[in-house]
């Protein structure tokens, strides 16, 4: 058979042949009857090849079978019921039309062109699980590559050739392996999250606004508020999410590169790996179950991914703390909005689903913190300015506040006011250290010989 011709399961049978030491054809039955001896339960080795026969049927061009995330994520979210009542619609239904009109009053972002809706956890799943694979396929890969990098190293010599003909299969294992941690994570996320931005992060398509009724009577159970009010400060704050986003047609696309960036400099700890490998005892997997599903084999973060943390915490801080700030304004209504609004800030606090969900696939952590100090900005701009030169800041990425604004709103604030009397701001930090990289790369020239002569324009005559 040709090389080009032999698929990830010829590679395997190969592989375990060598490993086994049979000769041609089928694994060796007698050498596999010995596994009885090194304490493997045989039903237990069964399930792993039904696992690895999935893993080869599923996965798709990249080695990983999206498709079982998809099964476990739903087995899990489906587990206590699958539908939505005729009164929880209803209900919500009333709550979003009224939180439409009270968003409108405190935001000029446009209302959005779908109804917003109510849906199941399989519905959830379904809705935000491309995303999700977005996010997770730089680890995935990473973890295919280091289960080979592990098996190429611990091979011997004679043996290099074929562990590289089966490199596919390693990847497509590891892939497999991660794909059923994601489809844990987001099964387990559907029997939390109340609504579609409850994570902060894009997962719900563009325009798009959703309640999970399930999720949702959990959530007010022990806050001792009317259930009504409840409902519209969730309605409302979900509103609010998705119209920034749709506004914003670029900010999904800045949200989930960023994670993403972060995610590609994630390598599997290969020392935890081989220690955990070491000790693994198969009769009994939920040492190794557990440490893939709570990220201990994720290393450090480099410096480079440090950066890439507090770049993609400024930026989810920023969007909640506009949702926050909006969501405020529109339920002042509501006697119980201040009760809504601190349970959610608890909440974050603790860590809540978005926190917990890439913590365990990406070893992400988002300090609430910040949002809490982007919240107090957009409170400092809304009052100087107004909502509508607030909301003209998502208008361009360009015209987005930064961390710089985070820290120091006044800034922000006397650039904003200054603007709306329609003087020309004086270059801020940025503008100044444009300037400055623009002069380092021109040629070097003394003090009196700075290219002026005399007519406030630089000479044309300068050398090159």
């Amino acid at each position: 058979m040709a090389d080009d011709d032999r698929s990830p399961e010829d590679d395997f049978q190969e592989l375990m042949r060598q490993l086994f030491g049979g000769a041609g054809g089928d694994l060796d039955a007698e050498q596999l009857s010995r596994l009885s001896g090194m304490n493997i339960d045989p039903a237990m080795m069964q399930a792993v090849m039904r696992q690895l026969q999935g893993a080869f049927a599923g996965a798709d061009q990249g080695g990983i079978s999206w498709d079982l995330a998809q099964r476990q994520a739903l087995h899990i979210a489906n587990q206590e019921g699958l539908g939505v009542t005729a009164g929880q619609r209803t209900d919500l239904d009333q709550a979003f039309a009224l939180a439409t009109l009270w968003l409108s009053e405190a935001t000029t972002i446009s209302e959005l062109p779908t109804p917003p809706a109510t849906i199941t956890r399989g519905g959830w799943v379904e809705a935000t699980l491309p995303v999700w694979q977005e996010l997770a396929e730089p680890v995935a890969t990473s973890i295919g590559d280091a289960l080979t990098r592990a098996l190429s190293e611990q091979a011997p010599d004679d043996m290099q050739a074929m562990v590289q003909g089966a490199g596919r299969l390693m990847r497509t294992v590891g892939g497999s392996l991660f794909a059923s941690q994601l489809g844990q994570v987001v099964g387990s996320l559907a029997k939390e999250v109340v609504s579609g931005g409850d994570v902060g992060i894009p997962l719900m398509p563009d325009g798009e606004a959703a309640i999970l009724p399930q999720n949702f009577a959990d959530f007010g159970r022990d806050l001792e508020v009317p259930e009504d009010q409840l409902a519209l400060y969730v309605a409302t704050r979900e509103l609010a999410h998705a119209r920034l986003f749709r506004h914003a047609r670029w900010l999904r696309l800045h949200v989930i590169s960023q994670v993403t960036d972060f995610a590609r400099g994630v390598h599997v700890d290969t020392d935890a790996l081989e220690d955990l490998a070491s000790r693994f005892d198969p009769s009994n997997p939920d040492e190794l179950r557990a440490a893939i599903e709570s990220g201990a084999l994720l290393p450090a973060r480099s410096e480079a991914q440090d950066a890439a943390l507090a770049r993609l915490e400024n930026l989810l801080a920023t969007i909640e703390g506009w949702v926050e700030v909006v969501t405020e304004a529109a339920t002042s209504r509501l006697p119980s909005a201040p009760r809504i609004a601190e349970a959610v800030r608890r909440r974050r606090a603790v860590g809540g689903p978005a926190e917990q969900a890439l913590g365990s696939l990406v070893g992400l952590e988002i300090r609430p913190r910040r949002m809490r100090e982007a919240a107090a900005m957009w409170r400092a701009v809304t009052d100087a300015v107004g909502a509508s030169a607030r909301d003209a800041l998502w208008d361009y990425p360009d015209l987005m506040p930064g961390a710089e604004d985070i820290d120091d709103p006044a800034a922000l604030v006397a650039r904003l006011e200054a603007r709306a009397r329609g003087e020309e701001p004086a270059p801020d930090e940025l503008d100044d250290a444009l300037a400055r990289l623009l002069a380092g790369g021109l040629p070097h020239r003394d003090d009196d010989d700075a290219g002026d002569d005399g007519d406030g324009a630089p000479d044309d005559h300068r050398p090159v």
